[in-house]
């Protein structure tokens, strides 16, 4: 394959760099934040500031046609790059692989700290970068540290204001995420979420919306393979059009624009609806009780009334034509308007803490906890065999399993034999020390 002529590539750099010139010359008659992303339907769903639309955009799509001449030239002078083998994801943790027989590892600080030894000065910078929103992933090779790179979650301009108008229909807001904790709060701070629930590992997340319907009706958003259980787990899943379709198969509701502003609107359509239907219902019944027993003659001997057919079938018309454009009123509603917001009784807050303290307090009295050495143990798939087969007893309420340590801490609800804990995990081809 032939290389991209020189000619070529002056004349595409020419192409993408005059805009940007005449950008910077109109700068002052530019608006603020100009559109950058269209959807399928042609429809605006992403804004930049003015800097990105004139400079950086046009810098990237350059950087982008570099880049696809270089590897058209790599692959014209058979450059070659070395594959890694021996693959693995750790759910959780992190990955490995090998490459040229060193051992690579990238991961959180945990998993990394496993297999490396970390300067403290590393740690406290990879705290400060937590602080600011980011997320610190540390790498290493042959057990020798070779640097951390920090990767942010960058929330999008209507996220904020879709939290506030959650929480002004009086529904709290719950950010659930796999980030350390330090990082997701920064990013819940900068939300406005009302809790943030960290470190919450892939299979973990079901497991917090079961606690959290405990106190109430719970809806979840979420747009990834890992959010699928809780999708279902939760009494409304609400999935990102733009989401795996895993996800979307898991939800009741799919946002096809993927914006966070439709969350709130859908909710007051849906609650627009559910009063629609009320009213209806209520005419409809207050009517029949009324007209029903008139046009059958019921009401002749007790008071004298009587209908004409001719009236009684005019009045069943008119009573559907009262129905159906009733319903024909959502069309007139606003779902983004905030105007019509009610905050309703929500008393979720109260239950958390009551709940937190009443499961603390029988949590002391009734639960116990043992903490035992396992050997064995290489990978997150080795964790959930033995987390199962531990979970699956009687007397054991929970099992914190980690290969990293080598140790399943069991919070049990019974007294259960040391024996019988031994012999389970042994069962599974583990030793326990």
């Amino acid at each position: 394959m032939k290389a991209i002529p020189k000619r070529t590539l002056l004349v595409t750099c020419i192409i993408i760099l005059l805009p940007m010139f005449f950008g910077l010359a109109l700068w002052n008659r530019l608006p603020e934040r100009m559109p950058t992303h269209f959807d399928f339907s042609g429809e605006v769903d992403g804004y930049s500031g003015r800097p990105f639309a004139v400079i950086g955009l046009p810098l990237f799509i350059l950087a982008m046609q570099l880049f696809c001449a270089v590897m058209l030239r790599a692959e014209e002078d058979k450059l070659s790059v070395s594959e890694v083998s021996d693959f693995r994801a750790l759910p959780g943790n992190g990955l490995t692989a090998e490459l040229d027989g060193q051992k690579l590892a990238g991961g959180n600080l945990a998993f990394v700290q496993s297999l490396a030894a970390i300067p403290q000065e590393t740690q406290d910078r990879a705290a400060r970068l937590a602080e600011q929103g980011k997320t610190p992933l540390f790498f290493c090779r042959s057990g020798k540290l070779l640097g951390v790179i920090a990767v942010a979650d960058i929330i999008k301009p209507d996220s904020p204001q879709a939290v506030r108008e959650l929480q002004g229909m009086g529904i709290r807001v719950v950010m659930l995420t796999g980030d350390n904790e330090r990082t997701a709060k920064a990013i819940g701070a900068q939300a406005g979420v009302d809790e943030v629930i960290a470190g919450v590992l892939p299979d973990g997340k079901e497991a917090v919306i079961r606690r959290l319907k405990e106190q109430g009706k719970v809806a979840m958003v979420g747009d990834g393979i890992n959010d699928a259980p809780a999708l279902t787990r939760a009494d409304t899943g609400i999935a990102i059009g733009a989401g795996t379709d895993v996800a979307i198969d898991a939800a009741d509701v799919v946002l096809m624009k993927g914006r966070l502003l439709d969350v709130p609107a859908s909710i007051r359509l849906s609650r627009a609806t559910l009063r629609n239907i009320h009213e209806n219902l209520f005419w409809a019944f207050f009517y029949n009780v009324i007209g029903i027993p008139l046009a059958a003659g019921a009401w002749i001997h007790l008071l004298g009334w009587e209908m004409n057919p001719m009236f009684g079938a005019a009045a069943m018309s008119l009573s559907s034509f009262c129905v159906v454009t009733n319903a024909l009123r959502l069309n007139l509603f606003r779902i983004c308007s905030t105007k019509h917001d009610h905050k309703r009784k929500n008393h979720a807050k109260q239950t958390v803490a009551k709940t937190a303290e009443d499961h603390k307090e029988n949590k002391e009295e009734t639960s116990m906890e043992k903490t035992m050495k396992i050997e064995g143990m290489m990978c997150g798939h080795c964790e959930a065999r033995v987390k199962k087969c531990l979970e699956a007893l009687p007397g054991v309420e929970k099992a914190e399993v980690s290969h990293v340590s080598g140790t399943a801490v069991l919070t049990l609800s019974a007294p259960v034999d040391d024996a019988l804990l031994k012999k389970t995990v042994e069962d599974q081809g583990y030793q326990v020390i």
